[in-house]
């Protein structure tokens, strides 16, 4: 498993690998860390906000949607002002939970103390995914740890392991109420190094992404500018792999991190 690091001096903090820098700026570190010191406008100036996309998959799948979407409002669970860091997709204890495109494992927690549970981060190159920036896709709630190892190229639609409902609720314990889903998340950055601190991946000079925006294909990535989209634009048809390995469309970079039935 990855080492944890805290947010210590540069000159005591030990990091190793490819992508892997020093310590982020302090606007990047409050705005996609979120540690308890840090101001919530910082996760709102860098894209924590609604986009209003919405998912179109295609006619001949059947795929699981999301029940909380992006950025949506999580005050009410926590004991500060919190915005949702990513999408939930609800399935089933066990169901496989699938890599949604080619890049690199950077990260791999068990989760002891995080609301996300066992999670899992993946880093993609440009050529990866056609976008012109680094993304980082972000896997949470597996039911045990995934066998997959930091380091390790992952392809898309590669599983990565099962979907539980790992993470601590309200009281700092192991939620005993939350359902079995994905927690699947998304950040960008026109630069490829990153921080690995206290069980987050802080990409530097990084943006918070509307997981939804990664099916567009193109620019804008940021939220501001997702926001401002005409609502005949908000709809983004989703690219999926199907239960018997077939990807629709075909050729298809980006995937929904669930296999989809054939309807």
């Amino acid at each position: 498993m990855h080492v944890r690091h805290a947010i210590l001096p540069a000159t005591l903090l030990a990091l190793a690998g490819p992508g892997v820098a020093g310590l982020p700026d302090p606007v990047t570190r409050c705005a996609i860390g979120r540690f308890r010191d840090c101001d919530i406008r910082h996760a709102i100036e860098r894209g924590l906000v609604e986009t209003g996309l919405v998912p179109r998959f295609p006619d001949q799948a059947r795929c699981r949607g999301i029940d909380e979407g992006f950025a949506i409002s999580y005050s009410h669970k926590r004991d500060r002002e919190q915005y949702h860091g990513g999408i939930d997709i609800p399935a089933p204890s066990g169901t496989p939970i699938i890599a949604a495109a080619d890049g690199t494992v950077v990260a791999k927690y068990q989760g002891l103390a995080s609301f996300r549970g066992i999670e899992l981060v993946v880093r993609h190159a440009p050529e990866d995914t056609g976008l012109p920036a680094w993304v980082y896709t972000q896997y949470a709630h597996f039911s045990e740890l995934p066998a997959v190892q930091v380091g390790e190229r992952v392809r898309r639609g590669q599983r990565l392991g099962p979907t539980g409902n790992t993470g601590i609720g309200r009281t700092g314990r192991q939620s005993q109420r939350r359902r079995p889903a994905i927690h699947f998340g998304a950040f960008y950055s026109d630069r490829a190094d990153y921080v690995d601190a206290q069980e987050r991946i802080i990409p530097l000079e990084g943006h918070w992404m509307d997981p939804l925006a990664l099916w567009r294909g193109k620019p804008p990535l940021d939220s501001a500018s997702l926001q401002a989209l005409p609502a005949a634009d908000k709809e983004v048809n989703v690219a999926v792999v199907l239960e018997d390995g077939s990807v629709l469309p075909q050729g298809a970079r980006i995937v929904w991190p669930y296999a989809c039935a054939r309807g």
